[in-house]
């Protein structure tokens, strides 16, 4: 079997996504810092979805030299993986190390990029010298028109229930906005539950990216009292604080954050406002953030309640096996086949 085969005993919903990413089931394990693990990213991938590898999260926090990563996951699963890219440049030094990931990626096989922050051109380009395929992430449909004028394949539509940086729109609110642009959308944001994924499929969405549903697996490195937070927590629990990276970043409400309060103090707004200093303080609060999650997420003492969750971990009850979230998806599609 090649790694664009699917699995047999899956039902094949053939949509856009599953074309590009030569994937049985239109499900994306959403690259997450520092939670894409390895191991979650073959289940993923193994089971017959796409698992996408973020370099950060491969290299800074499980510690792996970044080729050596890719072939970690490449023993585990002969599918086809993904790779997140954030384009941001914030630096030379940045920009030079993510040409360099994207190059080892190619030279290892990868060939689906989801691209976020930033002009995504300068990786369509060197993807599609070999047949590659980018999909960019959007929220509202100028930052779509930016990434359609640069060439990409696809959008992830961000909607305002995804955790992390969420947008500021409803999933059916966003698909209208950017559905006319001609490209593939995957909806990204709420979906905890297979019957969720089936309803954004009949939307008109191309696919699914679940990023928290995912934290809540067994192959998922995350610490047990994330994930017993995750499992536990309703929609209300879910808040958006400006304290983690300087804009809205949706957590669970824990005591903790509810201690340090969710708006960035004056100065902080004021140097994340001015043309001169916005550079320097996401570069701060970058590093800050970086050092705070990955302390958090994988501490099992839960000493420090700061955790990324998505609106979605109302449908989310108990922490299974990756391809366990991928079968129940894929068993959605065939019910709602005619």
């Amino acid at each position: 079997m090649t790694a664009g085969d699917a699995p047999q005993s899956i039902p094949v919903g053939e949509t856009a996504l599953t074309r590009d990413a030569g994937i049985a089931v239109p499900l994306i394990c959403g690259p997450m810092y520092p939670c894409s693990n390895p191991e979650l990213v073959a289940a993923v991938s193994e089971a017959g979805g796409l698992g996408v590898l973020q370099p950060v999260t491969l290299t800074y926090v499980f510690g792996y030299d970044f080729r050596e990563g890719i072939r970690a996951i490449r023993r585990a699963t002969t599918r086809p993986i993904g790779m997140n890219a954030l384009i941001e440049a914030s630096s030379d030094t940045y920009r030079k190390r993510m040409e360099e990931w994207i190059d080892v990626a190619l030279d290892e096989g990868v060939r689906f990029f989801i691209t976020s922050l930033g002009k995504p051109r300068w990786v369509v380009d060197r993807v599609g010298e070999v047949g590659g395929v980018v999909y960019h992430d959007v929220t509202e449909r100028k930052w779509a028109q930016k990434a359609v004028d640069s060439g990409v394949h696809g959008l992830i539509g961000v909607n305002r229930r995804a955790g992390g940086h969420a947008g500021p729109l409803s999933a059916e609110a966003l698909l209208e906005e950017v559905g006319d642009l001609g490209l593939p959308v995957v909806c990204a944001g709420g979906v905890g539950a297979a019957d969720e994924f089936a309803h954004a499929l009949s939307l008109g969405y191309a696919g699914v990216q679940m990023g928290t549903r995912f934290i809540a697996t067994d192959e998922c490195r995350a610490s047990a009292p994330y994930k017993r937070a995750i499992v536990t927590a309703e929609e209300d629990d879910i808040v958006l604080t400006e304290r983690l990276t300087g804009v809205p970043v949706a957590v669970i409400n824990t005591p903790y954050v509810q201690r340090l309060g969710l708006r960035a103090g004056s100065l902080a707004r004021r140097m994340l406002r001015g043309r001169r200093t916005k550079h320097l303080a996401r570069s701060v609060y970058a590093l800050r953030a970086a050092w705070t999650l990955k302390r958090t997420a994988l501490d099992d003492a839960g000493s420090t309640e700061y955790w990324q969750a998505g609106r979605s971990v109302a449908r989310i009850h108990e922490v299974v096996p990756a391809a366990q979230v991928v079968r129940a998806c894929a068993m959605a599609i065939a019910s709602t086949e005619p």
